[in-house]
């Protein structure tokens, strides 16, 4: 029976991980139902404040814009355009505006032209995406695999806070990308799916173990 305990407490396992996001897509679907809010100060953990609908009031700095390569949209390869973002109290933030095509070559970057002076800008809060990288590799130009605050910050001496905000489709377009932001997929039917797999390993050695202890004596 030791093989059933062990099947069974993988499946409380999935169990408890599909909880979790199930709680996560809960999460996603308040924030994303409330009124966009100032950005908050003094957060400690931002992961509380996932997907929740914020306002920005300040400015762009054009400057330090980015291109995130190799970023798809509706089959199209292209760039995800991010540009901080410094806020009235002084606070910058990394701003995701959205998305952008590639060119014929990969030489013609796209320009993605940044709004002047004073602008407000609505979104919702997203923490940086996990990635692994070989080597430590540089930056070239404006050009980035991968969307690291930190890694942003160090390279260019902009301290921004450590999460990125993707901009509302419902923002004037004058930029002319696209901002086309999916729902996370949890994998919340992979964890039922594993959860009812181990469930169903239980039920066919506690079966068998049945069979051959108790109904072949």
């Amino acid at each position: 029976m030791t093989l059933v305990v062990l099947f069974l407490g993988a499946a409380y396992w999935q169990y408890t991980r599909m909880e979790d996001k199930l709680r996560q897509r809960a999460a996603l679907d308040t924030a994303t139902a409330a009124a966009p809010i100032a950005l908050p100060q003094g957060v400690d953990d931002w992961s509380k404040l996932r997907f929740r609908r914020v306002r920005l009031a300040g400015h762009y700095d054009a400057a330090q814009q980015i291109l995130i390569d190799n970023r798809i949209d509706d089959g199209r390869v292209g760039y995800h355009v991010v540009t901080p973002f410094v806020l009235d109290d002084g606070r910058a933030v990394l701003v995701d505006r959205g998305f952008v095509p590639r060119g014929a070559t990969r030489s013609n970057l796209p320009e993605a032209p940044v709004a002047k002076g004073d602008v407000e800008v609505r979104g919702r809060i997203e923490l940086p995406r996990r990635y692994f990288e070989l080597g430590h590799p540089v930056p070239v130009g404006n050009l980035w695999q991968n969307l690291d605050p930190a890694k942003f910050a160090a390279t260019t001496g902009v301290d921004v806070l450590p999460i990125v905000i993707e901009q509302d489709a419902g923002d004037p377009r004058v930029d002319g990308l696209v901002r086309n932001w999916p729902a996370p997929d949890f994998g919340v039917d992979t964890n039922r799916s594993y959860m009812l797999q181990w469930i169903a390993f239980a039920g066919v050695v506690a079966s068998l173990w049945f069979w051959f202890r108790v109904l072949r004596k």
